[in-house]
């Protein structure tokens, strides 16, 4: 039996595009210290900023990384998406 889905696992070591969403806001300016993600923010129905990380990665310490700048500034990490692998 095979499973194409099998055939595409990620690895540590490939590249995929990812998106990080944070309880916070964060601006712009900070794309290219965070390897040059994509960088936007929204309000909540509550008028909480969350903002939101787009964009591909060497791999996952590269991933690893952007995440402990992100626990290092205090932003709560809401969620980690993988969109697109290799």
């Amino acid at each position: 039996m095979t499973d194409k889905s099998k055939d595409k696992q990620i690895k540590l070591w490939t590249p995929a595009t990812y998106c990080i969403e944070v309880q916070g806001q964060l601006d712009e300016s900070w794309s290219d210290r965070l390897s040059g993600m994509r960088i936007t923010t929204r309000k909540r129905s509550d008028q909480t900023p969350v903002t939101t990380l787009v964009g591909r990665l060497r791999d996952q310490a590269e991933l690893s990384g952007i995440l402990n700048s992100l626990y290092g500034m205090h932003l709560s990490i809401l969620k980690v998406e993988l969109l697109n692998g290799e």
